[in-house]
């Protein structure tokens, strides 16, 4: 009977934290966000970079919307690869990553042969 009374820890010494509900709600907006961002955001790889520096090309705001016009043009009809036309230059755009593979000025465009491409939109 004289056993001494121990008394045990009522709660773990750590407790998880839980997400509330406005926080998972935030966490699944920021994600949806962030897959809408990526979805509309156009990109260049490197190689397509270095191409418009080596060929002087800049593309100014109206330009840039265009081709992000133009990309979702191939966009709904299923394109993969486009060849994008646009004023003096050429662009082959991955379509499913929104990203410029490659761009060609108007001078180098002579005698040049497009390969690998499904599609073709010409930009006014």
């Amino acid at each position: 009977m004289n056993d001494p009374i121990r008394v045990g820890q009522l709660y773990p010494a750590k407790i998880p934290p839980v997400a509330s509900r406005n926080q998972t709600a935030s966490a699944a907006g920021k994600e949806n966000f962030q897959t809408v961002l990526e979805e509309k955001l156009l990109k260049f790889s490197g190689h397509a970079s270095k191409r418009l520096e080596q060929r002087g090309i800049q593309f100014d705001s109206e330009q840039l919307r265009k081709l992000g016009s133009a990309i979702d043009k191939a966009a709904a009809k299923g394109s993969k690869e486009s060849l994008v036309l646009m004023q003096d230059m050429a662009l082959i755009v991955n379509v499913r990553n929104r990203t410029v593979v490659t761009a060609v000025d108007g001078g180098s465009m002579k005698d040049n042969v497009f390969t690998q491409i499904d599609s073709a939109v010409i930009v006014s």
